[in-house]
């Protein structure tokens, strides 16, 4: 601190001295930061507060008393007075009218309130006064745009958010945060095509800006997965300072008699689709044999009785949504975790960064992802051979382990009594076909299928969980465009899950999406005795619903090609008693089938996890494939942007192929263990 400031330790020096001096303006604004700053270092926030209130009341006509009003506000809310932040930070804005910090914190401060609209209010008034913006202002406009956009989004204002993102796009399409929500937002709201340019930004730059979660929607394409999730999870964890985390030696316990102590990590370990899938999971687990930890990463929940099943059951729970990333890693490290799952992967909520800290001697990706993850430190993945046969291993940059269906269920799930088709708002004579996967799986060439099955079924109707009602209107008129009457698209609101699992056996037959096809949604359906038309890809997102329905015991309800899923779906429509076969196959196998067959998943698991364990005890844990994938990037860019939907698996990897050959021609390629060979295919 300068010399000239007294210091907050000094008893000679008194606290009432520095407010003297802040009274008599002989305290600097450098000065005033300094002892402010010593107040805040030594717990004394009380004091930094009332500091800055007496040097701003008397140091008014200074022309950088925003500054002082703006770090007054953050200390209010240090202190958690959102009143006295709110109000000094309209002071600032007064003070400076284009002061960009004081309408981005006032925002936030207002949001955290509960008033949304005012919040959101404060970054439009903002946007809308630096429309002419400098190249100082640049970032704090960009900020206020990307406020409004998720503000927006979480409140379901889809349209709005939209529109506020996509400024924030074209003023600088470099930075990828808002692409991210907007492409989300455009698959969310049938938006077709997804990403279109314009003079500031090219088609190239949003779908660089898309996540690969979002990329899963809109391409069947894993090597293009594989290699934006490498992109990605660059940008996302960079390379973080692991000096206080050196390697963990994997614990001997292979014929010690120990059990091995495996930790899952998610956000979703609760009233969730993946707690639903996991919760008998965990009360299956042998206790002589495995040792479970849970890390949950998501809200406080109470009432939840998920994650009371859960917690009943694990040897271990440890809230860490407010711990640090490192501290996360060091509480597992202290629970010597010898196999951490990662559940979460690249979904909402994720903390990829704990497991960069590599807090456990072997890290798997299993059960919330679906797809690689293509980081240094994930060595296994667990899927099954329908999603990942062994000739599609090249598309993951883990090992892959198998288990019977990638989809845990619980058994034990409530569900409600079957309503009749009038109470659901169905016609009671009609072929109901069916989809109850995210708006955000519904592409343009998709929904054309679907249309063009019902103008080959006449009288059949379309049953769909219902968007934002926008959402809906758009489908509905795209559906008369197509010559389909809007009324044959019905939408199921929503509902608790009991009741929506109840309604599903009122359709006839569920279409798939694609290429992001069903995955616990595919499980209801089977579950509720509903057939699936699906049509796998190459991904493991277009995979999945396959690997369910050839667990449930009726693979035969795959398709080969598009046109041979539109084919049979109309068929079944004209022949109504054929879907009862299939109907009636599926009640016969139901208990029995290896989709239900939850024990002998939590052996499979315990086996694996026991592979896993004794293959780090003799220094077999592999090392994730990584090799060229920033050239597959470049290379699977070019491919997704010419908009092929579905091609075989030859032509598939012939176009990557011819593509590698061109860039080797110019610039060698090293052998990759994918595609290439250092030279032949």
């Amino acid at each position: 601190m300068n010399a000239n400031i007294v210091s907050v330790q000094d008893a000679s020096s008194p606290f009432a001295t520095i407010l003297d001096r802040a009274r008599n303006q002989t305290l600097s604004l450098t000065e005033l930061f300094q002892v402010a700053e010593a107040f805040g270092n030594a717990g004394m926030g009380a004091q930094a507060a009332e500091v800055y209130k007496t040097w701003i009341a008397f140091n008014d006509t200074s022309p950088l008393a925003h500054l002082a009003c703006f770090n007054y506000a953050v200390t209010l809310s240090q202190l958690g007075d959102k009143a006295g932040a709110v109000q000094a930070l309209r002071q600032a804005k007064r003070i400076d009218p284009k002061f960009g910090p004081a309408y981005i914190n006032l925002g936030r401060v207002l949001e955290d309130s509960g008033l949304i609209n005012q919040a959101v209010q404060q970054w439009r008034d903002f946007a809308e006064m630096t429309s002419e913006v400098t190249s100082e202002r640049v970032g704090h406009r960009l900020m206020a745009l990307q406020h409004v956009g998720r503000v927006l989004e979480g409140a379901n204002v889809l349209e709005e958010a939209e529109n506020a993102l996509w400024q924030a796009i074209e003023l600088q399409p470099a930075k990828f945060e808002a692409g991210q929500h907007w492409s989300s937002l455009r698959q969310r709201q049938c938006k077709w095509p997804t990403i279109t340019g314009s003079m500031h930004v090219t088609e190239r730059q949003l779908l660089d800006s898309m996540s690969p979660l979002t990329i899963a929607c809109h391409t069947d394409d894993p090597l293009f997965h594989a290699a934006k999730a490498y992109r990605y999870l660059k940008t996302l964890v960079s390379r973080p300072d692991l000096s206080a985390f050196p390697r963990i030696a994997p614990r001997k316990k292979t014929g010690t008699g120990k059990r091995v102590r495996v930790g899952y990590l998610s956000s979703d370990l609760r009233d969730h689709a993946v707690g639903f899938a996991l919760r008998e999971v965990f009360e299956l687990h042998d206790k002589k044999n495995v040792e479970v930890y849970a890390y949950y990463c998501g809200e406080p929940r109470v009432g939840d009785a998920t994650q009371d099943r859960i917690k009943a059951v694990v040897d271990g729970w440890r809230d860490i949504l407010t711990v640090s990333d490192a501290d996360a890693a060091r509480q597992i490290r202290a629970d010597e975790i010898d196999i951490l799952i990662d559940v979460n992967g690249f979904t909402k909520h994720a903390r990829t960064k704990i497991f960069a800290h590599r807090p456990a001697p072997v890290i798997v990706n299993f059960c919330g992802y679906p797809g690689t993850m293509a980081s240094p430190f994930h060595q296994y993945m667990i899927a099954d051979g329908n999603i990942v046969p062994p000739e599609n291993e090249i598309y993951y940059s883990e090992k892959v382990l198998r288990i019977a269906c990638n989809q845990p269920l619980d058994r034990k799930r409530v569900i409600a009594q079957t309503p009749s088709r009038a109470q659901a708002g169905l016609p009671e004579d009609a072929f109901v076909f069916a989809s109850f996967n995210g708006m955000q799986k519904i592409s343009d060439k998709c929904f054309a299928r679907w249309m063009a099955i019902l103008a080959g079924a006449p009288g059949s109707v379309l049953w769909l969980l219902a968007g934002d009602e926008e959402v809906n209107v758009r489908l509905r008129n795209l559906a008369e465009q197509h010559g389909i009457s809007p009324e044959r698209l019905i939408f199921a609101q929503k509902a608790a899950n009991p009741h929506h699992l109840a309604r599903i056996a009122l359709a006839d037959l569920f279409l798939d999406t694609f290429p992001y096809g069903a995955h616990s949604t595919a499980a209801d359906a089977v579950t509720m005795g509903l057939p699936i038309l699906t049509m796998p890809g190459k991904s493991f997102a277009s995979r999945f619903c396959f690997s369910i329905l050839d667990a449930a015991g009726i693979p035969e309800m795959a398709c080969a090609t598009p046109e041979e899923y539109v084919a049979r779906a109309i068929g079944y429509a004209k022949a109504p008693e054929t879907i009862k076969a299939v109907r009636q196959s599926l009640q016969e196998k139901r208990e029995t089938s290896v989709l239900r067959d939850m024990p002998a998943l939590a052996r499979r698991l315990e086996e694996l996890f026991w592979q896993m364990q004794g293959e780090a005890e003799r220094g077999e844990t592999p090392t994730p494939n990584l090799k060229n994938l920033d050239i597959y990037y470049e290379i699977g860019a070019e491919i997704v942007l010419e908009n092929i939907e579905h091609q075989t698996e030859a032509a598939y990897r012939r176009r990557y192929i011819d593509k590698l050959a061109a860039w080797h021609d110019f610039e060698p390629i090293e052998a990759d263990g994918k595609l290439w060979n250092g030279g032949a295919a």
